[in-house]
């Protein structure tokens, strides 16, 4: 069965009995993560996937889910914000706490998953220098005719007299 993003956290919340041994792709926001002897287990802030698959951050939550890794995941790698899809099946849910309130968070067995890079920090459109100005102007050049070639001031020019 192909893994499907049409489930959603909340319909599996409510009736997990309906949904177990699906395949799933979701993705989201990294919360936490604990590594076990044989498997590592990531809390996820659920997002809306895009074309790609990548999670949308800008988008509202889906709820949470836990994602079960068969394999050890470095800490220092998959930190928490960092965004991940993964595809899998869902085995079951859990009830843990989130702030002394009890959660039910679907669990998915993973079977794929892809931690997306990290988003640079600034946008390029700030390293520019010269952003403030309009259409690239500079303030050392002139902008308006004929001006655009003469670097820096405009000299007077001295036509002989006949």
């Amino acid at each position: 069965m192909a893994p499907t993003s049409e489930i959603s956290i909340r319909a599996v919340q409510h009736s997990p009995d309906r949904y177990i041994d699906n395949q799933v792709r979701w993705g989201g926001d990294i919360i936490a993560i604990e590594n076990r002897p044989n498997e590592t287990w990531i809390e996820v802030l659920a997002r809306p996937l895009g074309y790609a698959g990548e999670p949308n951050s800008s988008a509202n939550s889906n709820g949470r889910f836990l994602a079960r890794v068969s394999s050890f995941l470095d800490p220092a790698v998959y930190t928490p914000e960092r965004k991940i899809t993964v595809r899998g099946r869902l085995e079951n849910t859990l009830v843990r706490q989130i702030g002394g309130h009890p959660y039910r968070f679907p669990l998915v067995q993973v079977q794929a998953h892809y931690l997306w890079p990290k988003q640079p920090e600034t946008d390029e459109l700030w390293n520019d220098p010269w952003y403030p100005y309009p259409y690239g102007y500079d303030p050392f050049y002139g902008s308006y005719p004929p001006y655009y070639w003469e670097p820096y001031f405009s000299r007077p020019r001295h036509y002989p007299r006949h």
